[in-house]
């Protein structure tokens, strides 16, 4: 339990493509990889100011 296999996968992706329709999916990537790319920034700039915050402190 918890490992999915080839036949979980299809079958998920059956029902996502059943479910939005092909049209939409290269709509949802296009959103996702943006939000992932806007977190990672976000981290990015968090660990900075962490960084500045410290050598202030010191």
């Amino acid at each position: 339990m918890g490992r999915f296999g080839i036949t979980e996968i299809i079958l998920i992706l059956l029902v996502v493509v059943l479910l939005f329709g092909g049209r939409k999916i290269p709509e949802l990537m296009k959103g996702l990889g943006q939000g992932m790319k806007e977190f990672k920034k976000a981290s990015k700039v968090d660990k900075e100011s962490e960084k500045t915050t410290a050598e202030e402190n010191e």
